[in-house]
């Protein structure tokens, strides 16, 4: 018995549209990154990327529960000593709330090549509309 291994010609990346509105942030970003790194299908392997396109709309009417609002911050760094910056997760999702749900979703990717690959193939848009009509978008398998 051999291990099937899938070839990256096998694999088909179709797209899935998610309405983010009323949702907690948390729970949306797992399986959002569950399917961005392909994890759903059984044709699932760690070492190619197999996920589909995932477009995300309604951002800024995402939800977190607690006081993440006030209490989380949102780190990022300029390159430069000091140049840490912090930015509350409340104003972040009043300001940027794609940043903020791409930020949650990328963060539980893996951290590498293969990572940063999956990512590129996720869309995230702040209203209901969003310019992906033409690869004819399903709506979210989970």
């Amino acid at each position: 018995m051999r291990t099937y291994s899938p070839r990256a010609s096998e694999l088909e990346h179709p797209w899935f549209v998610v309405d983010a509105a009323d949702q907690v942030l948390g729970r949306l970003a797992t399986r959002v990154a569950h399917v961005l790194r392909g994890k759903h299908k059984p044709t699932f392997a760690p070492h190619m990327d197999g996920g589909d396109y995932v477009v995300v709309v309604n951002a800024a009417k995402i939800t977190v529960t607690g006081a993440k609002a006030t209490d989380k911050f949102a780190y990022h760094h300029s390159g430069y000593p000091g140049g840490l910056r912090a930015v509350p997760f409340g104003r972040m999702l009043a300001t940027t709330p794609e940043r903020a749900v791409e930020k949650a979703i990328v963060g539980m990717l893996p951290h590498t090549k293969l990572g940063r690959q999956m990512a590129k193939k996720l869309r995230v848009y702040a209203g209901p509309e969003h310019p992906h009509e033409a690869q004819s978008p399903q709506p979210f398998p989970l």
